[in-house]
């Protein structure tokens, strides 16, 4: 890699200054924030509720009053922090960062009229530089969040910081569909019909078509499994759903 390519990444199918990729992202998740739950729905045809809940199975917090503490990156909106606490029991909070402040807005609403706010906390910050204490976390969770991170391998090894040992890295993304029937379809269904989706609804193609495009650009599942893998983790594994749209990546911190 060359020293120019080195201070480069992805932003969509552009190549931009890394250090503006940050900014970019922050522009497109400014404009989607008050409509994210209905750009999950566009994006996934509704089968993100399904994916997450997989999410929240392999996390697996404690039904009863043990204490077990949840840190839920880039996720604003509090959509997998509230469904954590609400399947754990009375020791289960979760801790949701996020470097939007309009995502944590919602999320904020959201936690007090579900009456949840005694059980989840907000953070503003960055994956690729938590500012939370080493060892305190027992499941870090990412969903269709880290492929926005400038520095991916920045952020693995933080989640690898701020978890316990034994703690669970979790990480649920789009991913390389594996069916070939399926493939052209959701090619057509994401380059066509999303981007229009999303100018209707959210008077916004640009930022439905840069989400698209970064699904594409995101490491194929084995790629990102050696890159979890080189962060620290041990027993890493994914499991592939819905004719590989998506992948549940794990690993563990002993």
């Amino acid at each position: 890699m060359t020293e120019h390519s080195a201070k480069e990444a992805d932003f969509g199918f552009r190549r931009v200054p890394l250090d503006e990729k940050q900014g970019l992202v922050d522009d497109v998740f400014h404009s989607v924030a008050r409509r994210y739950d209905i750009m999950n729905d566009l994006m996934s045809a509704g089968l993100h509720r399904a994916w997450k809940n997989a999410l929240v199975t392999a996390v697996n917090p404690p039904k009863s009053d043990r204490d077990f503490r949840l840190l839920d990156v880039a996720g604003g909106t509090g959509d997998i922090g509230f469904r954590v606490v609400e399947s754990g029991g009375a020791g289960t909070h979760a801790t949701i960062l996020d470097i939007n402040p309009e995502m944590l807005a919602v999320g904020r609403e959201r936690a007090e009229k579900r009456g949840l706010d005694h059980l989840v906390s907000f953070v503003d910050g960055n994956a690729e530089a938590l500012p939370l204490p080493d060892r305190t976390f027992d499941a870090y969770t990412i969903a269709f969040g880290i492929r926005n991170v400038p520095r991916i391998d920045a952020a693995l090894r933080e989640a690898y910081r701020v978890l316990r040992p034994g703690g669970h890295f979790l990480c649920l993304e789009f991913s390389s569909v594996d069916v070939p029937a399926l493939e052209s379809l959701y090619d057509f269904y994401s380059f066509n019909v999303i981007p229009t989706l999303g100018r209707m609804v959210a008077g916004d193609a640009d930022s439905y078509r840069y989400l698209v495009e970064s699904i594409r650009r995101f490491p194929k599942p084995q790629a990102f499994a050696e890159m979890i893998r080189a962060a620290g983790f041990s027993r890493v594994s994914f499991t592939p759903m819905t004719g590989g749209i998506v992948a549940l990546h794990s690993g563990w911190r002993l």
